[in-house]
């Protein structure tokens, strides 16, 4: 069964219609080091704007 990953970037290459995520793989990494107590202290490397 495939996954759904919400996304409300709609500036973003892989924004899809229905806010949904086209990219094939995520990426989200910690802002301090291996750990996040909480969703604001993480990032999406997946983000690529549109150009």
């Amino acid at each position: 069964m495939g996954q759904r990953i919400r996304c409300e970037v709609k500036n973003c290459t892989f924004w899809g219609t229905g806010n949904n995520c086209r990219a094939d793989v995520i990426y989200v990494v910690s802002q301090s080091g291996s750990h996040a107590t909480d969703s604001e202290e993480t990032d999406c490397k997946t983000f690529k704007p549109y150009a």
